[in-house]
């Protein structure tokens, strides 16, 4: 008989085992999951920005990186990544907040029909509100933007009916809406198209409650339509571009990730076959970040990327152990620099607004 609760534990129980007698960059904070993801399994991603790297990772692997949207025949590589074609699994851009991936649903299956229509930008061209920065060109005409948006919507919604895996990043907490309908945007009016006006639009900072409680909505209606969804949820690593909040930027930084990694908790536990894959954990551990991050402390190097997409397939895909133990920790930053400079950030927007 154990003679307290800690006695028969095991060593990833205890900091001193688990954390402080091992590497940094050997980390591994996996212990249990309820499924694992085969190579036939269509894997679907969406969030913010951290969510490509997965996505990236999957491709080279070999896995079934589903893209629901993909590029028209024809076109060329360069092009299509410039309209982000492929970025995530539909050209929905960057789903900073759960609010906003769950009127996404709504939007396409028609239980939210929002009052914005169509943005014009400051060049005379038409954007969608809802994902102003798709198409860098803009649109010549409003009817134009309609149709685009039409046909992104029929493509979500085969997304949602026939994906295996759904992987989403949790990003902000941040955003902007519609004070008429509450309709949540990717950016701040005039950032990316449209105009700022504070009778018509607010800043809006979700708590813990709205988080969790919008993904479980979001997770229930996605089962509504596909009932053998299992979803992956990941939180973000990279800090806020900018706050709203009146506060200096590293609080709101530290309060938004807070509440997005409780909430990661929170809907994990409440429903069967959500897994949390703990890339922030490792990410921003103390020691980590200071080789894990380029010199803006935002931007993920290929090193970090390569040490938690380790993690992942060591433990998310079947047969595990994908990739080799790491045996030194060379930096080439320029060429780590230019791969995460091909990440879309929407929300960097803002900055050259």
């Amino acid at each position: 008989m154990a003679s307290n609760p800690y006695s028969d534990l095991p060593d990833h129980r205890f900091w001193r085992k688990a954390v402080a007698g091992v590497p940094p960059f050997a980390i591994d904070p996996v212990v249990d999951l309820p499924f694992r993801v085969a190579p036939t399994d269509k894997v679907a991603t969406a969030g913010s920005c951290f969510a490509q790297h997965i996505a990236k990772r999957l491709q080279r692997g070999g896995f079934h990186y589903y893209q629901a949207e993909p590029a028209p025949a024809g076109m060329s590589a360069a092009e299509a990544e410039a309209r982000q074609y492929g970025v995530y699994s539909c050209r929905y851009g960057n789903i900073y907040t759960t609010r906003q991936l769950l009127q996404l649903f709504d939007r396409a299956y028609g239980r939210f029909s929002p009052e914005l229509d169509v943005w014009r930008r400051r060049d005379g061209r038409f954007v969608d509100p809802f994902r102003p920065r798709v198409e860098p060109d803009g649109y010549a005409t409003e009817d134009e933007v309609r149709q685009a948006r039409a046909e992104h919507l029929a493509a979500v919604r085969t997304m949602f009916e026939t994906l295996d895996i759904f992987v989403f990043t949790f990003g902000l907490t941040e955003s902007f809406r519609h004070k008429s309908d509450g309709a949540v945007l990717q950016l701040a009016p005039g950032v990316a198209g449209g105009e700022w006006d504070e009778t018509k639009y607010e800043f809006w900072n979700a708590r813990v409650g709205d988080v969790v409680g919008d993904f479980l909505a979001f997770v229930d209606r996605l089962r509504g339509v596909n009932p053998k969804a299992r979803i992956i949820v990941t939180v973000s690593p990279v800090p806020l571009v900018a706050t709203a909040a009146n506060r200096h930027v590293l609080v709101s930084n530290t309060v938004s990730k807070s509440i997005l990694r409780a909430a990661a908790d929170e809907v994990c536990a409440s429903r069967e076959n959500i897994a949390y894959f703990p890339s922030y954990d490792m990410i921003t551990f103390g020691p980590n970040a200071v080789k894990f991050y380029a010199d803006d402390l935002r931007e993920v190097l290929e090193l970090g990327v390569n040490s938690v997409m380790r993690v992942f397939f060591a433990h998310f895909v079947e047969g595990g152990g994908a990739d080799k133990p790491v045996k030194h920790l060379t930096i080439d930053v320029a060429r780590e620099s230019a791969e995460a400079s091909r990440i879309v950030c929407d929300e960097e927007a803002i900055e050259a607004a």
